[in-house]
């Protein structure tokens, strides 16, 4: 129903910066909040940060003063700023989109994930 997709990975140095997005299509009225998750090789998927529809946000304590999450609903597209990107930011990083609608209820869409490796 929804489909989203990222873009903006890659390989970047230590204390270099990345801006992921996610673009989303598909029943995007239905979307309601968003978040970006990354998982680490042998390590579990973990939120890293989330945004409601009315803007407010939320990020784990180890990217706080370093990523920023935004979105643009018009554009029906999520952001991730990383800046001061360290070793331990290396990871695949999906985009996540909360489904409501009145009838079916809550539902999700998850975007096919993409590299970012931070290395020197």
């Amino acid at each position: 129903q929804v489909q989203l997709v990222e873009s903006g990975g890659g390989l970047v140095q230590p204390w270099g910066s990345l801006r992921l997005s996610c673009s989303a299509s598909g029943d995007i009225l239905a979307i309601n909040g968003m978040r970006w998750y990354r998982q680490a090789i042998g390590k579990q998927r973990e939120l890293v940060a989330s945004i409601t529809k009315s803007g407010t946000v939320y990020y784990i304590d180890s990217v706080k003063g370093r990523f920023t999450i935004s979105r643009d609903n018009a554009k029906e597209t999520l952001y991730l700023q990383m800046n001061s990107l360290k070793p331990e930011d290396t990871a695949v990083y999906h985009c996540y989109a909360e489904i409501i609608k009145p009838i079916t209820g809550t539902s999700d869409a998850w975007g096919q994930g993409i590299l970012v490796t931070v290395s020197s």
